[in-house]
């Protein structure tokens, strides 16, 4: 039995630092000086898993990946990470890649290969062995019928779902959505993605709109704003941790996300959830990588930067 698993994608990436000039600045045919290359691995599903294993908890993993290097070496990963995972392979389709060229101030351009990543395909999902107490789905662009009949069997089997949903997702608007939103005990939105699902952008009509929606928690990020978190009864809000330094960007979404569902598989805590998920969110874009700063156990409960951080909460 897991305490959580992870559904989404996994990739390949490779950082790379301009030595002069802006990332998104190119000329056409030109040669352009980069600093030292730092590869890691990344993806929804991958970033995700890494929170919950480095919380202490039992994690696994449903993600594909190509018949190539590139895929074993992710394996490789995750078994370091003590990740669990079921080896999908694509015979056809390459791993997922990215490469990701960071600007001085941590903003970056991603030139990504989607690849095998998004090609997930309900013959080969194992569901007679997601045996979890927690699913969480970041589920990029990954075929919706794979995820509704995925959502509907860990559904019936009493598994509790937290989502982190795509644009892709959202875009086919909350109607279309009501197979997973019926079900969803998590859903983390950010502030653009809570009014394009709500069609609101005051906070108290977006979250009047949310609970209606969510038989849950309903979570909406505002970057350096923080956070505002809705149970139904009360809202909650709170700002985020101060940065010593941004370094890089990719993965804070993942990391505030995953960090908020491993604070509520911890301590069932809604204050404690928020305070993981941005200490989390915090140590990921103050290093180079999607996941390389996800905070440990022992790091978040013994580092003094991180026992503090004040939540509000407003009656609905």
């Amino acid at each position: 039995m897991f305490d959580v698993i992870t559904v989404g994608t996994a990739t390949q990436d490779v950082f790379l630092r301009l030595v002069h000039g802006k990332a998104n600045c190119f000329v056409e045919g030109s040669k352009n000086e980069v600093e030292k290359p730092i590869f890691t691995t990344g993806g929804g599903a991958v970033n995700a898993a890494v929170t919950f294993s480095r919380q202490g908890l039992k994690t696994g993993i449903l993600c594909r990946i190509g018949d190539d290097d590139y895929g074993g070496a992710l394996w490789k990963e995750l078994e370091k990470e003590n990740i669990s995972f079921w080896k999908l392979k694509d015979q056809d389709l390459g791993t997922g890649y990215a490469t990701v060229l960071l600007s001085a101030s941590g903003e970056r351009t991603i030139l990504s290969y989607r690849g095998a990543s998004e090609n997930l395909q309900n013959k080969e999902i194992p569901f007679s062995e997601l045996k979890s107490k927690w699913l969480y789905i970041v589920p990029s662009r990954i075929d919706i019928l794979t995820m509704e009949k995925l959502v509907e069997h860990c559904h019936y089997q009493g598994i509790t779902i937290a989502m982190n949903p795509s644009k892709f997702y959202l875009e086919k608007g909350a109607k279309n959505l009501k197979p997973f939103l019926d079900k969803i005990k998590v859903l983390i939105v950010n502030k653009e993605e809570a009014s394009a699902l709500t069609g609101f952008t005051e906070k108290r009509d977006v979250f009047k709109k949310l609970d209606e929606l969510i038989k849950g928690i309903a979570i909406m990020t505002d970057g350096h704003n923080g956070v505002w978190v809705s149970n139904g009864k009360k809202l909650y809000q709170a700002e985020v941790f101060k940065e010593k330094i941004i370094a890089d960007r990719t993965g804070a979404g993942d990391a505030f996300g995953s960090g908020f569902v491993a604070g509520l598989l911890l301590k069932e805590d809604i204050e404690y959830a928020i305070r993981l998920g941005s200490a989390n969110a915090t140590s990921v874009v103050e290093h180079v990588g999607a996941h390389t700063g996800t905070l440990r156990k022992y790091e978040f409960e013994n580092e003094s930067r991180w026992k503090n951080l004040e939540v509000k909460t407003h009656e609905l």
